[in-house]
């Protein structure tokens, strides 16, 4: 388990589209949501907030305290602004040390002692990755960092990994369809080929997509003509 995260928060008092003045000054609003109470509206400051959530994530347990309130919680959801990929607003969902979550654990490759890459990488193949998260279900103290998969297993074309194969410790029950698979193991010409039929689909169903466009443009023209 990750170090405990601490983060303190001030009671919010502004709402609504005046929030913006909040931003402007490098505080983020938030909310926690506390199993059907009212919810506390807060705020702090910027580089706070995301350092606790890199540290984080959205299954890592937060104490969290607002005020002369404490909370355990965990990051439901945030909002980046997509042109400047700042954090302008965190959902905090308040938990119970008794009582089993829902969250989202990452995904990654252990590999063997020594190695940085699968047996399939260092024979030239490509690795895909296919799953990047899991939900899983667990009390909070048991939330782990991420879920591993041996990457020894990966060696020539078409081994493959699903959800199944994920290393679980116990207390955590994994809620994703044990069949997904997780990463699968590729020719590179074969995965290029693939690509570029992809993209050759993708550029036809825009072109057909814009030629329906004009067609009722050019529809919508001639109706008002008449």
């Amino acid at each position: 388990m990750a170090e405990e995260v601490l983060l303190e928060l001030k009671k919010r008092e502004v709402t609504g589209k005046a929030v913006k003045r909040l931003r402007k000054e490098g505080v983020v609003p938030a909310v926690v949501h506390d199993h059907g109470k009212e919810s506390v509206y807060v705020e702090g400051d910027y580089i706070e907030i995301l350092k606790a959530y890199q540290k984080a994530g959205k299954n890592h347990p937060i104490s969290l305290k607002a005020g002369d309130k404490k909370f355990t919680v965990l990051i439901r959801d945030v909002d980046f602004d997509p042109k400047k990929h700042q954090l302008r607003h965190v959902v905090f969902n308040a938990v119970k040390a008794n009582e089993k979550v829902d969250a989202e654990v990452p995904v990654r490759i252990r590999y063997a002692e020594g190695e940085e890459s699968t047996p399939a990488e260092r024979a030239g193949l490509i690795v895909l990755n296919q799953l990047d998260v899991v939900e899983v279900q667990a009390l909070p103290r048991d939330l782990p960092d991420a879920l591993e998969f041996d990457g020894e297993k990966l060696v020539e074309v078409g081994d493959s990994v699903t959800v199944a194969d994920l290393i679980v410790p116990a207390g955590v029950t994994v809620k994703t369809d044990p069949t997904h698979p997780v990463a699968t193991v590729f020719e590179p010409s074969a995965l290029q080929a693939a690509n570029e039929a992809a993209g050759g689909e993708a550029e036809d169903e825009t072109i057909a997509q814009e030629t329906e466009g004009e067609a009722e443009s050019e529809s919508a023209t001639e109706a008002k003509s008449e």
